[in-house]
């Protein structure tokens, strides 16, 4: 199963209301734009992988569902009280499951959605 529909966030006024107000951070493959909902039950998740980050659909939704099945495995650590957006960068059609949830954690360490410790659980002794 992946991210359940009440999960996503799918109008583009939605979309825009986080693009326009939210804060943003970024590392080399991923934007996330971010922005709370205090009355919310749970997190809200937009996800774009445009054109330019892979020419192929094929590769566009490989993308998606890396991140899909990364917020699946981080369901539990992230607040529930925002909605975000997760915009891939050109870098994340090189990347494979394992580093897109690497990324990810940074991206989300780096918007205060992870504490600084979340890094430090995907290292494997052969990514040095």
């Amino acid at each position: 199963m992946g991210v359940r529909k009440s999960y996503r966030i799918k109008k583009e006024d939605e979309f825009q209301d986080v693009f326009d107000h939210g804060q943003s951070v970024a590392n080399r493959n991923f934007v996330i734009y971010h922005i709370a909902r205090p009355d919310a039950k749970h997190y809200r998740v937009g996800i774009s992988v445009g054109k330019k980050v892979g020419h192929f659909a094929v590769t566009r939704n490989q993308i998606k569902r890396y991140i899909r099945q990364t917020l699946l495995e981080l369901k539990g650590q992230l607040p529930d009280q925002v909605d975000f957006l997760i915009i891939a960068r050109k870098g994340a059609a090189e990347l494979d499951m394992a580093g897109t949830k690497q990324n990810l954690i940074h991206a989300f360490v780096l918007a205060g959605m992870l504490p600084p410790s979340a890094l430090g659980s995907t290292t494997h002794s052969s990514s040095k």
